[in-house]
């Protein structure tokens, strides 16, 4: 049943956000949540997210726009550190508080809280007109990458505000997702290795158990086949209800995180 619903989960959220360039990450981090500590989720997902972001560049890489990797990308890996050390920091703090809702115990945690305020705010970017249209000049690249790359490094929530930056840079479809792809990777590759150094220097060297691993690989493969699939239908989906959808997943799973109820 594990294996199903992750599968499931990560097939149907990697062929939505092909083309979106945000989404993966944010909306399967809760599911891993199901089945490992929120931190640790984090990190798993992180696995997800890069092997997906690697699959995607090697059918769009050659059109990546190398000026949007400078001026976005290198800000957007700095950040990405930051974000992911202040994750160990904050995994670590006591919990807020704890109550039953039947026989189910909800704890809410620091990092549970965050995490959930963060989904309500990219929740409300999908929904609202007037915040899902927004854009941002291309002269504020550089904050941008510093924006999105600490939220990624942070909760994973990086494509949301990447792609709001990067829409207005003047690039074809193709360098978007190209450029899209690239950046998350190396915002992926920087977090990881931060999350790993996190867990050693506490004393975790084994944050994932290897009973875990094939939960983690299967929903790496089921991503690959998403992305396949949507590359075959996505010009029959269209983007406003892709932006409709994953904004109400966010803000339901919002709400169950932030509760304690994830």
């Amino acid at each position: 049943m594990d294996f199903a619903v992750v599968a499931f989960s990560a097939f149907f959220v990697s062929t939505l956000t092909l083309f979106s360039g945000f989404g993966l990450g944010t909306l399967l981090l809760p599911v891993f949540a199901l089945f490992f500590p929120v931190d640790v989720a984090v990190a798993a997902t992180a696995v997800v997210h890069g092997a997906n972001s690697l699959f995607k560049m090697a059918a769009v890489g050659k059109h990546v726009d190398r000026v949007l990797i400078v001026r976005f990308g290198i800000p957007a890996i700095a950040a990405a550190f930051g974000g992911a050390a202040v994750l160990g920091y904050v995994s670590h703090l006591n919990e807020i508080t704890r109550y039953s809702i039947g026989s189910q115990m909800a704890v809410v945690t620091p990092v549970k809280l965050a995490m959930g305020c963060l989904m309500v705010l990219f929740a409300l970017m999908e929904l609202l007109p007037r915040l899902r249209n927004l854009t941002f000049d291309r002269r504020y690249l550089f904050v941008g990458g510093l924006l999105s790359g600490f939220f990624g490094g942070f909760s994973g929530h990086q494509g949301a505000l990447r792609a709001a930056f990067l829409a207005k840079a003047g690039v074809s479809t193709e360098a978007f997702v190209g450029t899209n792809a690239c950046i998350a990777c190396m915002v992926d590759t920087a977090r990881i290795a931060t999350y790993a150094g996190t867990f050693l220097l506490g004393g975790r060297e084994n944050p994932i158990s290897p009973d875990q691993w094939p939960l983690i690989l299967t929903a790496v493969l089921a991503a690959f086949a998403g992305v396949l699939l949507g590359a075959r239908f996505l010009d029959k989906i269209t983007m406003q209800t892709i932006q409709r959808l994953t904004g109400l997943l966010l803000f339901a799973i919002a709400i169950a995180l932030g509760s304690g109820v994830l």
